[in-house]
């Protein structure tokens, strides 16, 4: 692929929307060209409330981005996300005309086509529909059917549904910002293409991206997607505790929980105070840092409790040799991964978004918190790949068509020729 094939991706998180544009260099490495970043003021646990903030926060992000990287930003790849996302499992097939022919993309393509029939709860709607392996007359556990012979061509998805309404005041936010969607992604998914790398995703590994609403979820074992969920808990409810129990305002109690949060309330020692300016000429207050980390871990505890149940329930708890990759904004705070491994008892690290991306790019794009947006892009990327496969093959196969309809009139007029001169 080109390196000058430019790609963007929109997080509209809950917290803070991010516009990152990117594309491929010669080494096949994801390549940050700018980044613009607005607060998110329309939306709460993945889910716009308020249409005309979140089209001035998108048009903020987006010029900040498009100044940046000097790029004219028109189409872009959307992250969505929310409570109301759910997945399922299903199996589907359909029957081929001929054992002989080989299998093709396009029959694949209508197998998928399929399952976007499925008969759905009213309100909801079909976001994704990802084949997890391939059944070719009753012959199991086939990655790439294509080039294959059978007649019965089956495969187990893995389908995500979300809410109409809510992809829909998507849609009109960014299209009331003056741009395009070119595919909308499910956050999680996004982000595992930041942090994961490919031997994770085999030996079996939980991608947890940690929110401002919301906490995605995010299972794959033997390089196949087997989970996702949504828990609508996220770093916003930490600082609600704080500022409720520390008796402070917002942004006080989100500074706080950014420079000196910890997960771990063993961690601090019961002389380190905090002192927080007062409101109004009013007298500071001082809060103990042991008494800070005891109201996050309360609420971290939680948290942890609601992914190890997803894990339990997905029925794959004892394949995960790679164990949990937290990664987004709250996966910064202090001693997560410890509190993770002592709740679960599964191996955990922070997920930084550099698995993929050109070494000479550094500072803020690398934290944690961004790994959904460079998720956005390589996802993007991949499926402009594809697209341009897809392309080339169909042209292949008209100019192929083509060749050999000119080639039997070519043979015809010869065989005239030749009768003609023998006469």
């Amino acid at each position: 692929m080109e390196s000058s094939e430019i790609i963007v991706g929109l997080d509209i998180g809950s917290t803070k929307i991010a516009c990152i544009v990117g594309r491929k260099n010669e080494y096949g490495k994801v390549e940050i060209l700018g980044m613009g970043r607005a607060d998110s003021l329309g939306v709460n646990r993945g889910v716009v409330e308020n249409i005309q903030y979140t089209v001035n926060s998108i048009e903020e992000a987006v010029k900040e981005a498009g100044l940046s990287s000097d790029v004219d930003i028109k189409i872009v790849n959307v992250g969505i996300a929310g409570q109301h996302i759910r997945s399922v499992q299903h199996r589907g097939n359909i029957m081929r005309n001929s054992v002989d022919e080989e299998i093709e993309q396009v029959d694949v393509d209508n197998l998928v086509e399929n399952m976007y029939k499925l008969a759905l709860p009213p309100g909801e709607e079909i976001i994704d529909v990802i084949p997890q392996e391939f059944i070719i007359d009753g012959q199991q556990g086939i990655r790439e059917p294509i080039g294959m012979s059978g007649n019965c061509l089956e495969a187990n998805f893995h389908i995500i549904t979300g809410k109409v309404a809510a992809a829909k005041n998507i849609d009109k936010c960014v299209t009331k910002a003056g741009l395009e969607i070119s595919d909308m992604i499910l956050e999680p998914l996004a982000s595992a293409e930041a942090v994961l790398s490919d031997q994770e995703k085999e030996a079996g590994v939980v991608l947890v991206d940690i929110g401002g609403g919301t906490t995605d979820l995010a299972i794959f074992q033997d390089e196949i997607i087997r989970h996702t969920a949504v828990i609508p808990l996220g770093g916003n409810v930490i600082t609600e505790d704080i500022k409720e129990g520390c008796a402070i305002i917002r942004n006080q109690a989100e500074a706080l929980k950014k420079s000196f949060g910890s997960a771990l309330a063993s961690e601090n020692k019961d002389e380190e105070i905090v002192s927080i300016p007062g409101l109004k000429g009013r007298e500071p207050k001082e809060i103990s840092l042991k008494n800070l980390a005891h109201i996050i871990q309360a609420r971290m505890e939680e948290l942890i409790e609601h992914i190890y149940y997803e894990i339990k329930t997905s029925g794959f708890e004892k394949k995960l040799i790679a164990g949990i990759v937290l990664t987004g904004g709250g996966s910064q705070l202090k001693h997560i991964a410890q509190l993770t491994e002592f709740i679960t008892g599964m191996d955990t690290r922070i997920g930084y978004p550099n698995e993929h991306l050109a070494k000479t790019l550094s500072g803020e794009i690398g934290s944690p918190m961004h790994a959904t947006g460079v998720g956005l892009v390589i996802k993007g990327l991949q499926n402009l790949e594809k697209r341009n496969k897809q392309k080339k093959k169909n042209n292949e196969k008209t100019g192929k068509r083509k060749d050999s309809f000119l080639d039997k009139i070519f043979s015809r007029g010869k065989d005239f020729f030749e009768k003609d001169s023998d006469q």
